[in-house]
């Protein structure tokens, strides 16, 4: 279990990174407390990942007798995450208006905007990839607490600094880390096949 969550939180850590989820946690720690942002965050993220670590428990469990292959997918899986890091993810100028003139309770407002903004995104599938060869328990807890690490950089860098991360070397950073991983996925599958 504990290189599982090693892995995951370094593995979501890294694909955080320069996502739009740490923007909408910037924009949203300008309008509510840090605290109540992270809660949210939190409390989303935990949700949206175990229905992930769910599916991917399934997948591997359903096709156990192909882990070479999957462990050959799950590679490929890490070099499309790898592309999609490099293209970048912005949040729109409609995302950021709604994110700063939401209504409601602070902790209501955050955790529906990032439960929402997280179903399909890249961190969800990292996290689906991930559980299919890995104890879902561990992936489960490292993928939330990496997702949030990598949210509260984002927002106590935002109040240091005032401004967005250098998005360019984080980008081009967590794609090679990707590369990193999907290369080392797709030769350990290439020897179990």
């Amino acid at each position: 279990m504990l290189s599982a969550l090693v892995l995951s939180t370094v593995v979501i850590f890294v694909a955080e990174l320069g996502d739009k989820s740490q923007l909408m946690a910037m924009t949203f720690a300008t309008r509510y407390r840090a605290r109540d942002v992270l809660i949210g965050i939190t409390i989303a993220t935990a949700v949206v990942h175990l229905l992930s670590v769910g599916i991917g428990f399934w997948i591997g469990e359903a096709f156990s007798q192909y882990q070479g292959w999957i462990t050959l997918v799950a590679g490929v899986a890490f070099l499309a995450f790898a592309a999609w890091t490099l293209r970048g993810d912005e949040l729109t100028e409609d995302e950021a208006a709604k994110a700063r003139r939401s209504s409601g309770r602070a902790l209501v407002a955050v955790t529906a905007a990032f439960f929402l903004a997280e179903l399909g995104d890249k961190t969800m599938l990292a996290t689906i990839t991930l559980a299919t060869q890995n104890d879902w328990v561990g992936v489960w807890i490292g993928s939330t607490i990496g997702m949030v690490a990598a949210d509260a950089l984002a927002i106590v860098v935002g109040a240091v600094m005032g401004k967005r991360l250098p998005e360019k070397v984080i980008r081009y950073g967590a794609a090679a880390a990707f590369l990193v991983f999907a290369i080392i996925l797709i030769v350990e599958g290439a020897l179990m096949i």
